[in-house]
């Protein structure tokens, strides 16, 4: 079901966890307000990680922890550092993409 919540000063429509319905309202200011809920300050390695989900689901890869180890860009431990709390599921909110089907 789909909501809209304030984010960076935009409506912007959401599902009931808070992923963006309509990843064309995603922008670097929505990321960045994101990130900030999450408690992490975005820094150029974020931002690799985050325009590589974005990639992938371009592609319409499926993501899970594995492929973002062996992505090349970061590696498991590195991703964890960089999104501590849920790291595939922070990431790909903050990316504004949906919630990977390995994501509980």
């Amino acid at each position: 079901m789909s909501q809209t919540r304030m984010i960076a000063g935009k409506e912007i429509k959401v599902n009931d966890e808070g992923y963006l319905t309509d990843y064309n309202q995603w922008d670097k200011q929505v990321a960045e307000t994101l990130a900030n809920e999450a408690r992490i300050e975005l820094t150029p390695k974020h931002w690799q990680v985050l325009e590589w989900l974005q990639e992938q689901q371009r592609k319409e890869v499926a993501l899970n922890i594995r492929k973002v180890g062996a992505s090349g860009v970061v590696d498991i431990k590195e991703f964890y550092s960089l999104f501590p709390v849920g790291p595939l599921k922070t990431a790909t909110k903050i990316a504004g993409i949906p919630k990977p089907a390995s994501c509980i």
